[in-house]
């Protein structure tokens, strides 16, 4: 590994070892999505608690301070939305030299495997990887499954993870499952991050999710309707930041979230 792809590296993947990643990419596909309607009212408050910040070149040009940025992983892929045929039909929507221009530290492309569009979606990912690698830029593959959520169990998520990781990926995104995830660390070498986790009714559920997940091998999380659609984001983010980098159990993120809601009422 070069310098650059190092350095690069080094910057989304704490010295813990560990990272939180804040994705406010939604709206490449949902539009105004709920609580992300105005993304700079929503990031700002949370900027300082992220690790690196995943999200679309259009929000970042129009809603990040370039003077307190964090790292940036850009999403380069899209061309489908929620009233289209086919969210998995995606492809290549961002330059190389437009990433290189932005200063990105990373790209993240979804892949949908098992879909009619997944010989697509993998040539995405490793035409993107020969980019990246040309560059030192490293690539965040994301294990998408479309309106397909059912295939979210352990045997799937390993599968796409591992061709994920064959093709190049430096870092998978991928769903945390209950039963076996372990067995998707275990079968994939390169570093998972968590996408968000099943529809949760409480706080402390995504904190055992989280927690659960992070005992079991992934290096932390990608997580972002969990954190910015809640109705206390700043209290969540810190909570579940307390988990990644400190290893706080699900009560102690727990105590920590309400604590900090209590405080800032």
């Amino acid at each position: 590994m070069d310098w650059g792809m190092q350095n690069r590296m080094a910057q989304l993947i704490q010295p813990d070892g560990r990272c939180l990643f804040l994705p406010v990419d939604h709206g490449y596909f949902q539009g105004p999505t709920r609580r992300l309607e105005q993304p700079r009212k929503t990031l700002e408050p949370l900027l300082p608690y992220a690790d690196a910040v995943f999200i679309t070149r259009g929000v970042l040009r129009s809603s990040v301070d370039p003077g307190r940025a964090k790292p940036i992983i850009l999403r380069v892929s899209g061309g489908t939305s929620m009233v289209g045929k086919d969210l998995a039909n995606e492809g290549i929507t961002t330059s190389i030299e437009e990433v290189i221009r932005l200063n990105a530290t990373a790209m993240g492309i979804s892949i949908f495997v098992g879909t009619d569009y997944e010989h697509e979606s993998l040539l995405n990912l490793a035409k993107l990887v020969d980019e990246g690698e040309r560059y030192g830029i490293p690539v965040m593959a994301v294990t998408a499954v479309g309106k397909e959520l059912g295939k979210r169990d352990a045997r799937y998520l390993a599968l796409c993870c591992r061709i994920a990781a064959e093709l190049g990926a430096r870092v998978v995104k991928t769903y945390w499952c209950e039963e076996g995830f372990e067995k998707v660390v275990e079968g994939c070498p390169v570093p998972i991050v968590m996408a968000g986790g099943p529809q949760t009714d409480t706080e402390l559920e995504v904190f055992e999710f989280v927690y659960d997940g992070i005992q079991k091998g992934a290096i932390g999380v990608n997580l972002g309707r969990n954190i910015w659609q809640n109705d206390h984001p700043v209290a969540m983010i810190q909570a579940i930041r307390a988990i990644v980098h400190q290893n706080a159990t699900p009560k102690e993120a727990h105590e920590l979230f309400e604590g900090l809601k209590s405080k800032a009422a």
